[in-house]
């Protein structure tokens, strides 16, 4: 972007990397100089208070939001944020399951696989007996939903949501994604149901891809993910492996920037 240094080389290690991402709205300073990767086959724990800047990042690598500046690269490829969108990252294989509804809760479950990718043969028909057949298989293996009465013809509003959840991360799954960007899957779930997410996160990585989990239980993302990054009023303010930091110290650790954020407010 304007007047920038050109681009040292991609590294081959990642999947997508920032480096010196900053997001602006008016006055309000979203994102500062953020540089953040995620490795291949790696499950990014990304966590931080309400307001700290993780959707804004997540938005920003989707597509969703172009950056004021600053550099991504996907994979060997720096983007050019004039030109990337949700359907460029859809293209570059970057899959995003929002914690907003993103299901037809009236539509079976074959229908939320390909909803806006539809399967058609060369007259625009849809191929209802290749969608149906392709989401038995997702059901069955891919993410594993074996449940009692669970098929293809269910629609949403049946299942519970945990294994929503699970439908979302098998469309993903099955448009190749190479990474899955979770937005607070668990949001007002069941113990029981939480679990089920957790799985699900287990076999993203087991199926060699990678993923970002964005999580406000501390316990939950500890579970899953190899490392943890920790963001706080827009900045990039932890990168650790999950083994670096017990979940007590990692509690601890955010109790304190929640504080010093209120101390600085109060003053």
């Amino acid at each position: 972007m304007n007047g920038s240094p050109a681009a040292p080389a991609a590294d081959f290690r990642y999947i997508v990397r920032t480096e010196k991402l900053d997001m602006t709205f008016g006055m309000v300073r979203a994102l500062t100089q953020v540089d953040f990767a995620v490795g291949r086959n790696e499950i990014v724990g990304l966590i931080g208070d309400n307001g700290a800047g993780k959707s804004t990042l997540i938005k920003v690598l989707s597509g969703v939001l172009r950056p004021t500046s600053g550099r991504i690269w996907v994979r060997d490829r720096l983007i050019d944020p004039d030109d990337y969108s949700v359907r460029m990252a859809h293209e570059l294989r970057i899959e995003t399951v929002h914690q907003e509804k993103s299901l037809g809760e009236k539509q079976p479950l074959w229908r939320n696989m390909f909803v806006g990718r539809q399967i058609t043969d060369r007259f625009g028909f849809i191929r209802i007996k290749e969608e149906r057949a392709i989401a038995d298989r997702m059901l069955r293996t891919a993410i594993g939903l074996r449940g009692a009465g669970i098929s293809v013809d269910s629609t949403v509003r049946d299942l519970s949501g945990g294994e929503r959840q699970g439908i979302a991360i098998g469309r993903a799954m099955h448009f190749e994604a190479d990474l899955i960007v979770l937005d607070e899957p668990t949001v007002a779930l069941a113990v029981s149901e939480v679990r089920k997410v957790l799985h699900f996160v287990e076999t993203i990585k087991q199926s060699g891809r990678a993923c970002i989990y964005i999580e406000h239980n501390l316990a939950n993302v500890y579970d899953v993910a190899d490392r943890l990054v920790i963001m706080d009023r827009g900045r990039l303010v932890g990168d650790f492996a999950r083994g670096q930091m017990s979940l007590n110290d990692l509690t601890e650790h955010m109790i304190s920037l929640h504080e010093e954020r209120a101390g600085g407010t109060a003053a």
